[in-house]
């Protein structure tokens, strides 16, 4: 009964966050004519609940795809339907077709705000909650609402969902899926991660770890047995699970092919014009390349050797490789890289803390545009301090904490300064800390040079990027200095 009542109060303070947040500015608030994202959520419900599916994806004299086009998988246009349809009983004008462009009323961002509210709570908040509990490391109970505590205040997401404007449904599917291979429920999991898929295509940057720990079982069963059924099933429902999803569509192939950031790319232009030096295509190619090479390691050493620990250190390896060296990437995509790294907290707790910040501070420029500078400075201190109370990180830095014992120990009698390396790694914790903090005031209280209008959003992102380089070779080192047992969930 007290984990249950330890819990309902980390539920309510992290909807009494989201609620304040949510009474902020949005994405594109009163500049037209694009407006912005809250804009292009509302114009896909107009859209969806007034024309035929078929003409959904293509570009009509009542759907102007140059104008908030429907880029998403069917689902998302599913979840907009829905919505519209209560939109439409509540107010009419809401999703007025062509009418209802740019419409913005109090009473209407209180309905799109309480749409996020709603999917928060019923598909992310639930499953990060009995994520927490399945946790075998969580000895006590109390620890299970701390690290929900943590993980539902991180201050990235919030300030997104529900100040800039977005849904976390594919977020909270990837979170169901990852809960139910936890519990080696895989058809259930391959199910779950399939409708994640198909709300937004950007869960690509977890389709790996996903493909490669499910395969490794496979392999792990044997390719003439059991693992040979486990293998069929799981393509029988990955199938099924398309097919359910792009049914409506029915056999129109044309349908379905309709369909600044700190990353390295944009970091390099600063020093070098990449765009005058190699064309778009060889630099397409390039990313390819870079992101395949990135992230083979770690899918390699998965397929392998499969286990929920390497698994969750996979997801996010690559999912930062794919945000780091992919060809086109927007800010908001490193969600796709917290979020994982929120599932490790428990296990990395300082590093995890370190990321989870730093992945908020290169939204800053997104978020300064949106009016969310209040909620961004009172919500990241606030995480900072709750990290700081439940895990005292800071405590945390030794090289068995930071799961480095083992590439310790090889590189014993190499690297004399090692038995330094928990006063190190606190000392750059305290410098990340303070260059993020002096940024942070500078980009929000001090006009740039009129010669360098950018300067502090490429800063932001320069300075994110060489942190996120740093990450990525951290949980590499991490991955690949795994004991082969170590962690290992029994395969049955």
């Amino acid at each position: 009964m007290e984990k249950w009542s330890l819990m309902t109060i980390t539920v309510l303070l992290a909807l009494t966050v989201r609620w304040a947040v949510s009474l902020g500015s949005y994405s594109g608030a009163g500049k037209p004519p694009m407006y912005g994202d809250y804009e292009a959520q509302r114009h896909w419900q107009e859209i969806t609940y007034n024309l035929p599916i078929r003409q959904w994806y293509f570009n009509t004299s009542d759907n102007n795809l140059l104008y908030w086009g429907l880029d998403y998988p069917p689902l998302t246009a599913y979840h907009s339907f829905v919505c519209a349809y209560i939109a439409k009983l509540i107010n009419p004008d809401w999703v007025a077709l062509h009418t209802s462009r740019g419409y913005e009323s109090q009473p209407h961002k209180l309905f799109m705000r309480t749409t996020v509210f709603v999917a928060d709570l019923l598909v992310y908040i639930p499953a990060v909650i009995l994520y927490c509990f399945s946790l075998k490391e969580t000895s006590a109970k109390k620890k299970a609402s701390t690290c929900a505590l943590c993980i539902l205040l991180y201050p990235g997401l919030i300030l997104i969902d529900h100040g800039h404007f977005q849904y976390p449904l594919s977020l909270g599917l990837a979170l169901w899926a990852v809960l139910c291979l936890s519990r080696d429920w895989d058809l259930l999991g391959s199910v779950a991660f399939c409708l994640a898929l198909n709300y937004k295509q950007m869960e690509l940057y977890h389709s790996l770890p996903f493909f490669c720990y499910l395969l490794g079982k496979c392999f792990k069963k044997g390719l003439k047995g059991k693992g040979l059924v486990l293998l069929a099933k799981l393509a029988g429902t990955v199938l099924l699970s398309f097919a359910a999803c792009w049914l409506p569509f029915g056999t129109d192939v044309e349908q379905i092919m309709q369909d600044k950031v700190a990353n390295i790319w944009c970091s390099l232009s600063v020093l070098i014009k990449i765009k005058n030096v190699i064309s778009p295509r060889t630099q397409l190619k390039l990313s390819f390349a870079v992101t395949f090479l990135s992230l083979l390691p770690a899918c390699i050493k998965l397929t392998v050797q499969p286990s929920l620990r390497g698994f969750k250190f996979a997801l996010v390896s690559c999912a930062l490789s794919f945000f780091l060296f992919s060809f086109q990437v927007h800010e908001k995509s490193i969600l796709l890289v917290s979020v994982p790294v929120c599932l490790i907290i428990n296990e990395i707790p300082f590093m995890a803390t370190w990321f989870l910040l730093v992945s908020t501070f290169s939204l800053l420029p997104l978020l300064l545009k949106d009016g969310l500078l209040l909620a961004y400075a009172v919500t990241t201190p606030a995480f900072l301090a709750v990290c700081l109370a439940s895990f005292s990180i800071l405590e945390k830095t030794s090289a068995e904490d930071l799961q480095l014992k083992a590439f310790s120990l090889s590189l014993k009698g190499y690297v004399s300064w090692f038995k330094s390396f928990p006063r190190i790694v606190r000392s750059l914790f305290l410098l990340s800390m303070s260059l993020i903090g002096v940024l942070s005031v500078l980009s929000a209280a001090v006009p740039p040079p009129q010669s360098l209008p950018d300067l502090f959003p490429v800063a932001v992102a320069v300075v994110s990027c060489l942190h996120f380089l740093l990450f990525l070779v951290y949980f590499n080192v991490v991955i690949l200095w795994d004991s082969k047992n170590r962690g290992q969930k029994k395969m049955s």
